[in-house]
């Protein structure tokens, strides 16, 4: 007989998707909720409704892929209320989902617009809620739905206690003692959305997905090398020894990094954090999408972050430049734990990036510009990008196609001392491997400046550019610089592409004397 392990049903997985707005920075958050006076906040969340210990009861299940086992972390503990995926029902000695039996009328409603709905309230009207039943319970205590309440009404950071509820509990209460919980399992709960949520969270990465390294690896080629082999033809690489003579390389430990950032605050997601503040999240949190530390004015907050490094010699040129202080965001740091990432997207205003990570080790994904990615769904218009709702769950369900494919992604894992080269327009995704700390950079060269300016001017630059409050006159402005800083250069670029465009129409002899239909000499006498 199948144990409960074989039977996570793949065709309910892939249903659960998400449409991600690529420039938007606030998509994680739902609508806002009025406003309940917090008087008895505290005692209503604290209350869970009356279960029988029988509902204690909870078998520990795993999950098998298509290719092979699923392994859990080591540190993976069961769904904190017992949740199984619903294949497990069919093997059970009842025949009762209380999924069903505790919603009622409302059981005929997906799992996620049960959530839909749910996000609309506040924390003291899921609390009263989750006291109802033992399925409105299970559903009112999904860990996401405190999560946006936390960032909702943390602007200015928060500190994590154990769990989302526990946090939103201690904002409420205005101190930062952890809250006891009692998470309460209840028994005979089946539900394929929720239990692939823990299991997101709790998988390792799978040898398979890690073991393809097809990238070009290059150590010690001059900028001539790089322009001519891999700018140009608009290729990816990964350079070895860029990083040897940064000062970030010995000295940004964790403890240097809490010391020299203070109290300096940083974008993680829709909130402002202290780093120490975000490192205590990063050390307990167990979630399918951790938050990521991703801040563009790391520099100016730490004046200090920015002299211990400098922008590899690959790199220098960056016509942005001529903007000043008007150039669109172009530099991160980049913190998270292991887990967290960025799923694909195309980065910003049609630029080149190269990512340098200091501490840690990240998988990267990359397919050229023709090539959409399995299980990605860009509008045509390229403003908005439905894709899965983690990093995990595309490989758990997607990952595999591409082994097939005739053009087959650009696969690495890049660890520290190592910069990727990501050309502009091509699609990628990365994942941390471990705790990691990186610096980014978006930059234009002569050799994608053309392709910029084509961006900026499109009908709709006022959805697609990014990284600046004035959109729609980025164009003009960037144009008016370049030709005033640099005059010349965009008529030689142009002059350069026209050239290249009637060279590549220009029949050779040998193709002008062949009959393309049978591979034969065509003499015209």
């Amino acid at each position: 007989m199948l144990s409960s392990r074989n039977l996570l049903l793949k065709s309910s997985m892939k249903k659960r998707k998400q449409t991600r707005k690529t420039v938007s920075k606030n998509s994680n958050l739902i609508p806002k909720k009025p406003k309940v006076e917090s008087r008895n906040q505290e005692a209503v969340l604290a209350t869970p409704p009356q279960f029988s210990g029988e509902d204690e009861e909870h078998e520990q299940v795993g999950a098998e892929g298509e290719d092979g086992n699923f392994s859990l972390k080591g540190s993976a503990r069961s769904h904190s209320h017992g949740v199984q995926p619903l294949g497990n029902l069919y093997f059970s000695s009842s025949s009762i989902n209380s999924r069903n039996t505790g919603l009622g009328n409302l059981q005929t409603l997906t799992d996620e617009l049960v959530l839909e709905i749910l996000g609309l309230l506040s924390g003291p009207h899921l609390g009263v809620l989750s006291t109802v039943s033992k399925s409105f319970y299970v559903f009112c205590n999904h860990e996401p739905l405190w999560r946006n309440l936390v960032l909702e009404s943390c602007e200015n950071g928060f500190l994590y206690n154990g769990s989302w509820k526990s946090t939103f509990v201690s904002c409420v209460r205005k101190h930062s003692s952890k809250i006891v919980s009692c998470a309460i399992k209840v028994r005979d709960f089946y539900s394929d959305y929720l239990f692939q949520s823990w299991l997101c969270a709790n998988l390792e990465m799978k040898p398979e997905w890690l073991e393809r390294d097809n990238i070009v690896r290059k150590n010690g080629i001059s900028v001539e090398e790089f322009v001519l082999n891999f700018e140009e033809p608009n290729k990816p690489v990964l350079l070895e020894g860029c990083l040897d003579n940064w000062a970030a390389m010995k000295k940004w430990d964790r403890e240097y990094l809490v010391e020299i950032c203070g109290d300096a605050k940083f974008s993680v997601g829709p909130v402002q954090m202290k780093l120490e503040d975000y490192f205590r999240y990063s050390d307990q949190v167990r979630e399918e999408r951790p938050l990521y530390l991703f801040d563009p004015k790391f520099v100016g907050k730490v004046p200090n972050l920015g002299l211990d490094y400098e922008v590899p010699e690959y790199f220098k040129e960056d016509l942005f430049s001529v903007l000043g202080n008007e150039r669109p965001d172009y530099r991160w740091i980049i913190i998270g734990p292991a887990g967290s990432g960025s799923s694909f997207h195309i980065d910003p205003n049609s630029t080149s990036a190269w990512n340098a990570v200091i501490r840690g080790s990240k998988k990267w994904i990359l397919f050229p510009p023709d090539v959409v990615p399995p299980g990605v769904h860009p509008s045509p218009d390229g403003a908005e990008v439905a894709c899965p709702v983690s990093i995990i769950e595309w490989f758990m369900n997607f990952y595999n196609a591409t082994k097939n494919w005739e053009k087959r992604p650009v696969e690495c894992v890049c660890k520290a001392g190592e910069v990727i080269f990501v050309p502009n327009g091509w699609w990628h995704l990365v994942i941390n491997l471990e705790d990691s700390v990186a610096i980014t950079q978006n930059f234009v060269s002569r050799r994608n400046l053309l392709n910029v300016l084509d961006f900026l001017k499109r009908p709709n630059a006022s959805t697609l550019v990014s990284g600046t409050r004035d959109r729609v006159n980025l164009h003009d402005k960037f144009k008016n610089a370049i030709m005033s800083s640099l005059p010349g250069t965009l008529d030689e670029l142009i002059m350069k592409a026209e050239e290249k465009k009637r060279e590549q129409k220009k029949l050779s002899f040998w193709e002008s004397v062949t009959d393309s239909k049978v591979g034969a000499f065509k003499f015209s006498f």
